[in-house]
């Protein structure tokens, strides 16, 4: 091993085991109704929760159907959406796009017969703004922090997960590390080493930058130049626009955290570590990995209840895209798997 090798291993342990020092440190999470009056819409409704990290207040938010469409009896299988390194849960989950029908991932699966949550990280949207860099220990331990709620509001433990981008390198840690309440997962956009991918080689190029300041700041060319990066042919301009409106009244600021571990610190996920049936879903257009580093993770994944789809006319944000239906038909075929039968 050489000395580099041996630097990147204690560097590792170190964050590691900060991070469960702030895991000892949180407080026991107590589920909260927020201020606000529960809201219906479309055969939807909506309501608002509130974890606690320590001091930090973390903001959920959870749509169901008010339809009975003859669903099996019993409570509705629990689906958790994780956000990733631009933008909220809220926002990027619950997209309202003026003019443009049917850009809410949330009331997609809610109509799907699915309780439908998710979570704005720390310095994301409605949480807690603090110094942190909200880097993906940060979102491991957010995620640590919200489960309690859905687990008291909901009777489930194990639940279903969707993860996008850094978002789905954050599930991917916290279902090592909390394999029991992960049922099934949805890695999307995932990057597992970033070796040779556009998007990570320039964030590495760039580390200096990066690592001087916890946060960069945010606009609406910002969230116009995300969906202009891998592909712009694959997304409503109308798209970024109403994503920059929603978050540019919450925040003025984007962490750094997730950057960083994305440029220098991968991987972060082991795939044999990880017991829960996968479905690795990855655009036509993503410079945040190569073909070659995902193939070499699912081939690693150890239960053969797996499935890796790649899904042309979409880009790295696929939820928000034009042809998002295709990646939402992907997604509900794997969450609703009939299960394997013994003769």
């Amino acid at each position: 091993m050489t000395n580099r090798d041996e630097g990147e291993d204690v560097s590792r342990r170190r964050r590691f085991l900060q991070g469960a020092a702030l895991s000892l440190m949180a407080t026991a999470a107590t589920p909260q109704l927020a201020n606000a009056t529960n809201t219906i819409e479309n055969g939807v409704v909506a309501n608002e929760y509130w974890a606690k990290k320590g001091d930090v207040d973390l903001y959920l938010y959870r749509k169901q159907s008010t339809e009975d469409k003859g669903g099996k009896p019993g409570p509705k299988p629990v689906l958790f959406l994780v956000h990733g390194s631009s933008f909220s849960g809220r926002g990027g989950f619950d997209l309202q796009v003026p003019g443009r029908p049917n850009y809410s991932f949330m009331d997609e699966f809610a109509h799907h017969g699915f309780d439908v949550w998710t979570m704005d990280h720390e310095n994301y949207g409605r949480s807690s703004k603090t110094e942190s860099n909200s880097d993906i220990r940060s979102g491991v331990e957010d995620l640590k922090a919200a489960l309690p709620i859905v687990e008291e509001v909901t009777g489930q433990k194990k639940v279903m997960f969707y993860g996008q981008s850094s978002g789905a390198i954050r599930l991917g840690v916290f279902a090592m590390e909390e394999p029991d309440r992960v049922e099934r997962m949805v890695l999307d956009a995932f990057t597992y080493t970033g070796d040779g991918a556009p998007e990570i080689m320039r964030r590495r190029a760039n580390i200096e930058s990066l690592q001087a300041s916890n946060f960069r700041p945010t606009s609406a060319e910002g969230f116009d130049g995300i969906f202009a990066r891998d592909d712009p042919s694959t997304v409503d301009p109308a798209v970024p626009k109403a994503l920059a409106d929603y978050e540019l009244k919450l925040m003025k600021r984007i962490p750094n955290g997730t950057y960083v571990d994305m440029a220098i610190h991968m991987p972060m996920v082991d795939p044999k570590k990880l017991r829960c049936s996968v479905c690795m879903t990855r655009a036509e257009h993503d410079g945040n990995a190569s073909d070659a580093e995902l193939l070499d993770f699912f081939s690693q994944l150890p239960n053969k209840d797996k499935q890796f789809c790649e899904i042309k006319g979409v880009a790295h944000i696929a939820v928000l895209g034009i042809n998002r239906h295709r990646i939402w038909h992907v997604m509900h075929s794997f969450f609703t798997m009939p299960p394997q039968r013994s003769a």
